[in-house]
């Protein structure tokens, strides 16, 4: 029921399915129980040591503002990144340092819409799409992807079916989270078509660029920002690539001139990024190749463990994820959510239990993945072979109980 003494858009905001279990969590660990979060893209990678290294070397007596546009070494070092993958077009005044991810994409979602106004991504997508788009009072429209097909896209007709007077944009994550696909660049190219055929917004949501496995090749927005300059909007993020998710360094990118100069008055209303945070970021230029690879590596033998492992347990259903590190998997169970919970209230193994995500607060909608969970593959794998054992255990359990 609306309160007179808050807004109705603040009652839209839906609670995250990543965090809206956490006080289950709590209350497991009062228990003495331990819990393994797989709920979340928290990665216990270590963060690169040249980055470390400013903190531990801070001699600042006062830690002040920054500029609202962004640190000037960061903002050079992110131009020299986006040169080096080979977009040599990529100028400082293309770029805005955000807090995060998360204030790119609403940056994005304000310079692409007004209030009422749609957005169309794909189902399964990232949750917190639905929240950005709640505060600014515009609304997602689902395009549904399909566990069958790899959550890769449906046809263009599809989407057209979906475009109406209200649509700005296509917002797309890729690699994708939830689901851990790599578009091809077939797919992208369809993207931007419709963008061109519409006058759409085209934003893409790249924060897991360097996670692509199998051999697969990542297919940036930024290949296409000469084609369509004025629509095509890049949203990123320091957070995963170099495990940085406290540090809060996100971007926003465009060539269109009037996309940048207005999300720089809304940072300029927030003053700045973190100055301790951008400063440590702007070593992003001395972090060695060998350092990703090692990374990427890593994620894949955690991917496989993983897959492997869920294949083995009986009625599960998943699909190879092909990046980023996040898979979608169907359970045998009717309530994931409820699922969720007992793991965390009523059961453990050897005085552990895992934290993973109900998938349905994923989707836009109704009664779409309720049996299935979004997990996060960012422990060691010990902990992934933990994870399964608990898993295959845990369904055995709950179906004696519950079902």
């Amino acid at each position: 029921m609306y309160s007179k003494f808050v807004s109705k858009r603040l009652l839209a905001i839906p609670a995250s399915p990543i965090r809206k279990l956490v006080s289950y969590a709590e209350q497991a660990i009062k228990k003495g129980i331990k819990v393994l979060y797989f709920n979340i893209g928290d990665p216990d990678i270590e963060t690169p040591d040249v980055m470390l290294q400013v903190l531990k070397n801070w001699d600042k007596k006062t830690i002040t503002y920054s500029r609202s546009h962004g640190e000037p070494h960061l903002l050079a070092a992110l131009k020299k990144y986006y040169n080096n993958l080979g977009y040599s077009f990529i100028n400082t005044r293309h770029l805005l340092v955000t807090l995060g991810g998360s204030e790119a994409i609403s940056m994005a979602f304000l310079a692409t819409t007004e209030v009422g106004d749609e957005i169309l991504t794909f189902e399964p997508f990232y949750t917190n799409y639905n929240s950005y788009a709640a505060v600014n009072g515009i609304k997602i429209v689902p395009v549904r992807t399909l566990a069958k097909d790899g959550f890769h896209l449906p046809q263009a007709k599809e989407f057209e079916k979906k475009i109406s007077k209200k649509t700005k944009a296509i917002l797309y994550c890729n690699p994708n989270n939830p689901t851990g696909t790599v578009y091809i660049k077939k797919e992208v190219e369809m993207l931007v078509m419709l963008a061109k055929k519409y006058n759409l917004f085209l934003i893409a949501d790249e924060v897991y660029r360097e996670f692509v496995f199998d051999g697969r090749k990542h297919t940036s927005i930024l290949s296409y920002f000469p084609d369509i300059p004025n629509q095509a909007i890049l949203v990123d993020s320091l957070s995963k690539r170099y495990s940085l998710c406290g540090a809060r360094i996100g971007v926003l990118s465009s060539l269109n001139p009037d996309t940048v100069a207005g999300a720089l008055r809304i940072a300029q209303g927030r003053l700045s990024a973190g100055l301790i945070d951008q400063i440590m970021a702007a070593q992003l230029a001395k972090v060695p190749k060998s350092y990703f690879r090692k990374v990427q590596e890593e994620y894949r033998k955690r991917r496989d463990i993983l897959y492997q492992g869920l294949l083995s347990i009986p009625g599960v259903f998943v699909k190879k994820p092909e990046g980023a590190f996040y898979c979608i998997a169907g359970l045998p169970v009717k309530d994931s959510e409820d699922f969720c919970k007992f793991l965390l209230t009523d059961f453990n193994l050897n005085g552990e239990t895992v934290m993973i995500a109900p998938a349905s607060g994923f989707y836009a909608t109704k009664n779409l993945g309720k049996n299935e969970v979004r997990i996060a593959y960012v422990l060691n794998r010990q902990n992934l072979n933990k994870l399964i054992k608990i898993l295959r255990k845990a369904l055995l359990v709950y179906k004696q109980v519950k079902e």
